[in-house]
């Protein structure tokens, strides 16, 4: 029910932004357009702020949050990197929150690269991180969020966090009260 309807007031709140963007755009360029994108499915942008791999590196580091990848290295074309190209600037600090709010250690397995699901909160768009199984992370999920049925805990702020066996695939709709 929380997960409802805090996707309800995001959806609001980036369809208002959309239309306030949309009209700016064409009152700057003075061509009077409709306000609302749409495209054939009816979909509508989702503005976010997105980071480089060198910004969302040094916030992570300043936050003592490492990371790390079977290939060695951070390629977003390359499954075997972990990559944070183009991820949104919530999901770093929704990592930074966790950490502070955790004081566990953090290691992220799994960003923007692909070889993951696709989907429109997904990892290669920005809104996902893996990250490894540790006693203290998972025993600050399990006490401090809400079971959600499976293996899936959301947070008060509405982000979700799924034991996938060995690791955490959490999925941040916003920075968890940055």
């Amino acid at each position: 029910m929380r997960t409802a309807l805090l996707r309800s007031l995001i959806a609001g709140t980036i369809a208002a932004a959309t239309m306030l963007q949309t009209t700016l755009t064409a009152h700057a360029s003075g061509k009077e357009t409709d306000p609302v994108e749409s495209g054939t499915s009816g979909d509508l942008t989702i503005l976010v702020t997105k980071l480089t791999q060198a910004q969302a590196t040094a916030r992570l580091r300043s936050s003592g949050i490492t990371w790390s990848s079977s290939g060695n290295c951070n390629d977003r074309d390359n499954p075997t990197c972990t990559s944070f190209e183009q991820i949104n600037l919530t999901t770093v600090q929704g990592a930074q929150t966790l950490k502070s709010a955790s004081g566990c250690a953090l290691n992220i397995t799994g960003g923007t690269e692909v070889g993951h699901a696709s989907g429109t909160f997904s990892h290669f768009n920005g809104y996902k991180l893996d990250m490894s199984l540790s006693s203290c992370l998972t025993g600050y999920i399990q006490r401090n969020f809400t079971s959600i049925g499976g293996d899936k805990w959301e947070s008060a702020a509405g982000n979700i966090y799924f034991l996938e066996g060995n690791h955490w695939d959490i999925t941040y709709f916003n920075c968890g009260g940055c």
